[in-house]
């Protein structure tokens, strides 16, 4: 049954089928071939998204769309540029900045590319910036929104190799934030080279002004994560609240959001979500039929005698989750493999808090990674180029957040110490 399913989903993925569909059919297939009775794929697709925490990822996706129409993202933009803007290079270094601080609401890594996109990825051109450049580091900025909490991939994780969602959260800030200082200071040093950004300083509000009139928009993620760490309400409560909050800021506060609005909110919403639902769904059948038939434990087994040590077992796995990535979706990928490869991280020791964000920042490669990268192809439709044009500026970023793998990967405390303070034992 399991060669005749992977030979089905590679064959689908070859001919450009869709990844939820090539994983659905792969496990109608599976179940056809071992002669199982069908009730069982709306069984498990059902458990699959029968989730409370899953509840979460339609609400976060609401609360990044109605950032993006309410103004919240623009005066996140200006207020990072009053702390940045200032220096050679300052305005690729706001849009890391800002997608990080928009990411702490969002969890995903589109809605950021596209809400800080539309504003920052214009004026990087209008500053003299190549547009495959700008295009290029907006992609690789907006992969914060899965690293940095609240983050849709660490939710599915954390439900899918049954860890704490709270715990990944806390532990997502040192990796974030790694991410965040390495890609700045590489964006400064290559504006220097290249003698770009000199002129990035020209309209930029005092850094006062700028944080009086963001200051709504920076209350969000401090209420929010405040909240899930003091208790006060769940992170799936606390995706509720922020839908709660952008739409009042939205509507009430900066009534950038009129009614006729609301509908196209909802809508692009409501898309994003069946979507990300839908892969779950088929992803939770196929994984389910892989665990029946007893994969996760051959390849737990063979993964023990093959990789003896810790490290080996970590570079192993990274080198693996970064090939798969540049051709299966993250939240596909996590969905399947996180139940196979956490029992084994945990057999070698590795905290399964730790080796989430592991693999949660692999994959979140294969965002902005040909031939697949969702992020690629936001940024292109944002700045209107065809994807080959950024590859060139591209390869050096994808550099950067891989030697941060590295030190994610074998420096635990990086992610780990947080946690360990927040969630004492």
């Amino acid at each position: 049954m399991t060669p005749t399913m992977i030979v089905t989903m590679v064959l689908c993925f070859a001919l450009s089928v869709s990844v939820a569909v090539s994983i659905g059919l792969a496990s109608i297939v599976g179940l056809q071939v071992s002669n199982a009775n069908m009730l069982i794929s709306a069984k498990e697709m059902f458990n699959s998204i029968n989730k409370f925490p899953l509840a979460a990822i339609p609400f976060f996706i609401l609360a990044g769309n109605l950032m993006e129409t309410g103004g919240i993202s623009r005066r996140l933009v200006e207020f990072a540029k009053s702390i940045v803007g200032g220096v050679q290079g300052g305005l690729p270094m706001t849009c890391v900045l800002t997608c990080m601080i928009f990411a702490a609401v969002s969890g995903s890594s589109v809605a950021t590319t596209f809400a800080i996109g539309a504003i920052l990825i214009p004026a990087l051109v209008k500053h003299g910036y190549p547009t495959s450049y700008a295009a290029a580091l907006q992609a690789t900025s907006a992969e914060l929104g899965v690293i940095i909490p609240p983050s849709i991939p660490l939710i599915l994780y954390g439900v899918s190799a049954e860890v704490s969602i709270g715990e990944l959260f806390i532990a997502g800030f040192g990796p974030g934030l790694l991410i965040s200082g390495a890609l700045m200071l590489f964006v400064w040093a290559y504006c220097k080279w290249k003698g770009w950004g000199k002129t990035d300083g020209e309209g930029r509000l005092p850094f006062g002004k700028a944080l009086w009139q963001a200051g709504w928009a920076l209350l969000m993620p401090v209420i929010i994560l405040g909240g899930i760490y003091g208790g006060v309400f769940t992170p799936t409560e606390a995706s509720a609240v922020a839908v709660f909050y952008a739409l009042i800021v939205g509507v009430v506060i900066y009534r950038e959001i009129r009614l006729a609005d609301l509908y196209l909110i909802l809508r692009k919403s409501v898309l994003s979500s069946a979507v990300i639902m839908f892969i779950i769904a088929n992803a939770g059948l196929f994984a389910f039929l892989l665990t029946r038939a007893g994969v996760p434990e051959a390849i737990g087994v063979w993964l023990q005698d093959v990789l003896k040590t810790p490290a080996y077992f970590l570079l192993g796995v990274n080198a693996a989750l970064f090939f798969i990535g540049m051709f299966i979706e993250t939240s596909a990928a996590i969905i399947v493999l996180a139940p196979i490869l956490a029992p084994v991280a945990m057999h070698f020791g590795i905290d399964p808090v730790h080796f989430g964000l592991v693999m949660v920042v692999n994959l979140a490669l294969g965002m902005i990674t040909p031939p697949f990268g969702v992020n690629l192809f936001a940024a292109c439709t944002v700045a209107r180029i065809s994807l080959d044009r950024i590859v060139k500026h591209l390869i050096p970023f994808v550099l950067v957040i891989l030697a941060c793998l590295m030190v994610i990967t074998y420096v635990p405390w990086i992610s780990l110490a947080l946690r360990d303070l927040v969630y004492a034992k």
